[in-house]
């Protein structure tokens, strides 16, 4: 059995590790993942327990400095690391993963990494969570936003199965604290647990623990109390060649991957078990990824893996490369370089737009993401759109019951590029910007709620929402994230961050404040 102290018993006092602008470390715990965004904050907290982040926190507040949270430091946008930003708090040494008895309840702390997680909940007790496919994001924001990844058209969100997070707030009178709050209905403190299953990270205070158990689940078991993953994965690499992908073959490719999840998305679907991924990189990439992984114990798993295979291919002429074909232990699975496509991001600069998908694009919203992919006018084999499959299980859930409200998406799309010289920052980010607001032209250059797209995800952050040059449709940032959830959020933030402490470019505005 495993088990950790009362919970509730008083923590050692001791001051966090303050690193300054003269300490060698300073450098490097002042960026995160992307190298647009360095701040220059008064000093970086190293937090390592609930207490010090208590009293780093009150520090501030007392201080006048404004504050920042960091734990995995995959943010893309401005919201960590900023000119106003006078005290980072770090919360990368905070890692544990425990089995709590008393709340029946794996305990998970904000700075450990997915690739980490998964590691120490399936050794120690062969469960896992429906978390993301890049090893190296940390918990800390990623659960707060939502969180979805391969298992998720089987096992929901992430946060489907958030029941307790502890925060460390500040109250009207400046007093900074920790509160635990739980899903439980008499739960006075209910709203700041609903808050974060899906509403962001840094919005309404510091995330020192989460507590994760499946709905519904019973008895003292850990292993019953959170989902067990596949005990092997088939998995599939195709790689098809840029040279001879003209646009007809790229359109029949997109709308055979596109309608298969159209088909293929509903909670009573044979395919729940089917993850996949189609990378659309600019053409100097020299080619066009699909990646698929399926449980290989799923009722009919090989004839279903070739099915899929074969409606992607249906009508191509140019003929695929398939890099890998494998069938593996689920968590050797984990580590296979085909699910995810961020490595080495930690050392460049980027830029990422998103959207939910409801259904397909018109023939010239597709017609347009070639156009851009193709041009000779501009090179750069990181720019890219990924189509990420998603659906099933994950849309069972009514909109309000977790924060996150995107809850009929087929498909999560992500379009990206990276770089590395500064001087070259106006030239990709003006290419992508102007990309994505051609394929949404119609709807004022932005994925509207309407019949194909519905906004898009917080952990995908894209300040150019709030921008009136690339967003003209009307329709307020928030809207794009949570919908008609947001009021609900505001009265949160009203009632845990009066003060408006935790604030940045896309933070949750105080009721009446728009933002």
């Amino acid at each position: 059995m495993y088990t950790i102290q009362d919970t509730s018993a008083p923590q050692a006092r001791a001051a966090a590790v303050r690193v300054t602008p003269d300490d060698q470390r300073y450098e490097d715990l002042t960026r995160g993942c992307n190298q647009r965004f360095v701040s220059r904050p008064d000093y970086v907290c190293l937090i390592r327990s609930t207490q010090e982040a208590v009293d780093a926190v009150q520090e501030a507040v007392d201080s006048g400095r404004p504050i920042s949270v960091r734990s995995g430091g995959h943010c893309q946008e401005p919201l960590v690391d900023s000119a106003e930003v006078r005290v980072l708090l770090d919360m990368s040494e905070l890692r544990d993963v425990r089995f709590d008895t008393e709340r029946r309840a794996f305990m998970i702390e904000p700075g450990i990494t997915l690739g980490d997680m998964y590691r120490t909940l399936y050794k120690n007790w062969g469960v896992t969570l429906p978390g993301g496919s890049c090893p190296s994001v940390g918990i800390g924001g990623h659960i707060a936003g939502g969180a979805y990844g391969p298992l998720s058209r089987r096992l929901g969100y992430l946060v489907d199965y958030l029941c307790a997070v502890e925060v460390v707030v500040v109250d009207a009178d400046g007093t900074a604290r920790a509160v635990v709050a739980t899903d439980a209905a008499d739960d006075p403190n209910r709203e700041l647990w609903w808050a974060h299953t899906g509403g962001g990270g840094g919005n309404f205070g510091v995330v020192t623990r989460y507590w994760l158990r499946s709905p519904g689940a019973y008895g003292d078991d850990p292993g019953t109390l959170l989902p067990r993953p596949p005990k092997s994965v088939l998995l599939g690499k195709v790689i098809w060649p840029w040279e001879g992908m003209d646009e007809e073959n790229f359109v029949r490719l997109v709308k055979n991957f596109v309608a298969w999840y159209e088909r293929n998305s509903g909670a009573d679907s044979e395919y729940l078990d089917l993850y996949s991924g189609l990378l659309l990189p600019h053409k100097s990439s020299g080619g066009i990824m699909l990646n698929v992984q399926m449980d290989a114990e799923a009722p009919n798993a090989t004839e279903l893996f070739t099915k899929f295979g074969m409606a992607v291919l249906e009508g191509l002429t140019v003929a695929p490369v398939i890099v890998d074909n494998l069938h593996l232990p689920w968590y050797r699975a984990t580590l296979w370089d085909g699910l995810y496509t961020s490595g080495g991001l930690e050392t460049r600069r980027s830029k990422v737009k998103a959207a939910d998908m409801r259904a397909h694009y018109s023939d010239e919203q597709v017609a347009t993401i070639y156009r851009h992919l193709s041009t000779d006018e501009y090179a750069n084999p990181s720019a890219a759109l990924m189509f990420v499959g998603f659906g099933g299980m994950a849309n069972e859930r009514p909109e309000d019951a977790t924060a996150i409200p995107q809850r009929d998406s087929i498909l999560k799309l992500v379009y990206s590029v990276s770089w590395l010289d500064p001087a070259e920052d106006d030239k990709h980010l003006s290419w992508l910007r102007e990309w994505y607001r051609d394929v949404h032209k119609d709807t004022g250059g932005v994925p509207i709620s309407n019949g194909i797209t519905d906004g898009t995800y917080i952990n995908n952050p894209d300040t150019d929402l709030m921008d009136p040059r690339w967003n003209t449709s009307g329709v307020p940032w928030h809207s794009f994230y949570y919908k008609h959830n947001y009021p609900r959020l505001q009265r949160v933030k009203a009632a845990y961050d009066p003060r408006d402490v935790f604030r940045h470019a896309l933070s949750v505005r105080p009721p009446g404040e728009e933002g």
